[in-house]
């Protein structure tokens, strides 16, 4: 897939007409891929090629500075997402620099000029241009004197509501994993390598594993059953595990980790460096406050015994380690 990352490489990426679709597209939901799939089928009926267009920074780190939001796919997850539907190619717009283009100099420079645009699909809601001052009408009147015709479609409803980015992301942040996996059609996953200065040698022999910092999003405090797979490829290990997100109140004073206990554990190879991306599948219990270290041991033996049963039982269904089904009884 051909990824454009300046406004120059732009400039020079393809002299094809093309199919586009626009937006931030984080956690590249099943909302967007409804879109995506449509202009991917056009583009193929039209002998086009399939573009996503798409912003970094994410708008919201730009204009609402006092409050970053916590994406659900930093870029380089979302590209790999984006590559996965079929598309020809991502324009990756720096936002800084396009912010202030008017939607007329937004439409004929990058569109018409730039992409060769043939057809635009998108969601009624989609706005554009300085200050977002035009919307979906005004794409279609500017397409008219620009040569490209404008799909648009409504809103895709799951559980009786729209599904949106910012829908997903409360609803991970409340650790209602089922409902967002509805929403983005798999589990929801984080990216990141391992907490630096815990000895983390070429053999590693301990069954825990945590996280370093990650600014993006997590779910909520509490126990999860979680999958995680450390390193890429045909060689990487993938390990069901118990996950603790929080600030582990029972040892007193905050100290904030996203800490796995790895589940039939094997020594292996891992550095600072070494990636490794969590799964989480069921939110087994909120985080608390045990009376005593002994009390927390013998409930993170239950917490084991849990995550257990839904293995065994994904197991017995066929369901793969990676996909398990959230929703289903653990106890």
């Amino acid at each position: 897939m051909k990824i454009a990352h300046t406004l120059d490489e732009l400039n020079s990426f393809s002299t094809e007409p093309s199919v586009l679709t626009i937006g931030n597209f984080d956690g590249v939901h099943c909302g967007h891929r409804m879109v995506i799939d449509h202009a991917i089928e056009s583009a193929s009926i039209r002998k086009a090629k399939a573009y996503a267009v798409t912003f970094d920074p994410h708008p919201a780190h730009v204009l609402h500075d006092g409050h970053r939001l916590a994406l659900i796919t930093p870029l380089q997850e979302k590209l790999k997402l984006l590559e996965s539907t079929g598309l020809d190619g991502v324009i990756v717009l720096p936002f800084r620099e396009i912010r202030s283009f008017s939607a007329q100099n937004f439409a004929q420079q990058i569109l018409a000029n730039a992409l060769h645009a043939v057809e635009i699909h998108e969601g009624e809601t989609f706005r554009f241009g300085h200050n977002a001052e035009a919307d979906i009408h005004t794409l279609e009147q500017l397409g008219q004197n620009m040569g490209f015709t404008v799909h648009t479609y409504d809103p895709v409803y799951r559980r009786g509501a729209p599904i949106s980015s910012s829908r997903i992301r409360t609803l991970i942040s409340l650790g209602k994993l089922a409902e967002a996996r509805a929403l983005l059609g798999r589990p929801f996953s984080i990216h990141s390598t391992p907490a630096s200065g815990r000895g983390y040698g070429t053999l590693y022999t301990v069954p825990t594993i945590n996280l370093a910092p990650y600014v993006e999003l997590v779910p909520a405090n509490g126990v999860y059953i979680t999958t995680l797979r450390v390193g890429t490829g045909p060689d990487s290990k993938l390990f069901r595990g118990v996950t603790n997100a929080g600030n582990r109140p029972t040892f007193g004073a905050d100290s904030y980790a996203v800490e796995t206990h790895l589940l039939d554990f094997q020594p292996i190879a891992l550095t600072e460096d070494t990636p490794l991306e969590l799964t989480f599948l069921y939110r087994l219990r909120g985080e608390q406050r045990f009376p005593s270290p002994e009390a927390l041991k013998t409930q993170i033996g239950r917490d084991v015994r849990h995550t257990q049963r839904y293995f065994a039982l994904t197991d017995l269904l066929g369901v793969p380690s990676s996909q398990p089904t959230a929703s289903m009884p653990v106890a």
